[in-house]
């Protein structure tokens, strides 16, 4: 299998959801030292954001585009080419201001193509979406510095992280979705310590 690991934190060495992907990374090729990884940072890399003439090319039709409407999509044919070739994703992502980096939007942006990783059914806007990434997984990695996120918790309507993320590779066809948060970062101390040994154990006995 062909692993794909997304980094979104705009830290390094201090950033917990780059700790998470290297876990998981390292666990994974333990129990399957045959497959393959491949790493796309959004963190401290700088994905464009979209622009006028980006949508331009990826709103014609392939065979209509120009030259000039191709050159806006290079990356964005590259990065939708990566999410086909690839079998797993792993998005390690902080919570920034309760949804996810500004990296990490660009990111989807240049991803989230209509007729590339997903269509309306009838051809025509109808509000029915069908994702076109098929047999794929996901691996949701974040972290957060408060507590409370989850479904049907006191912050759970404020989390446009997680419930982003899963609705966004939703459309995209993957529904094979896995959630691991780290939380309580702000708190320090022992109870950001049993958060993390939470974490830990549960990303060393997947899958």
């Amino acid at each position: 299998m062909k692993i794909l690991i997304i980094n979104a934190s705009v830290r390094n060495e201090r950033s917990y959801s780059r700790k998470l992907t290297r876990l998981f990374a390292e666990n994974w090729k333990t129990k399957f030292p045959h497959d393959t990884f491949t790493y796309r940072e959004t963190g401290t890399d700088t994905i464009p954001n979209i622009d006028e003439s980006w949508i331009a090319g990826a709103f014609k039709k392939p065979e209509d585009r120009t030259e000039e409407n191709q050159k806006p999509l290079q990356l964005s044919n590259e990065l939708v080419q990566e999410l086909k070739e690839h079998d797993v994703y792993v998005i390690g992502t902080p919570m920034y201001n309760w949804s996810v980096p500004a990296g990490l939007k660009a990111y989807i942006d240049q991803v989230m193509r209509i007729n590339e990783t997903w269509k309306f059914r009838s051809g025509v806007p109808d509000g029915d979406y069908v994702g076109l990434l098929e047999n794929k997984k996901v691996f949701i990695l974040s972290t957060r510095g408060d507590t409370g996120y989850g479904e049907n918790e006191k912050n759970g309507h404020i989390n446009f992280q997680t419930t982003y993320l899963k609705h966004i590779f939703g459309i995209m066809g993957v529904n094979d979705i896995t959630i691991h948060s780290l939380d309580n970062e702000e708190f320090g101390g022992e109870v950001f310590e049993n958060s993390k040994n939470k974490i830990f154990k549960a990303i060393e006995s997947i899958p």
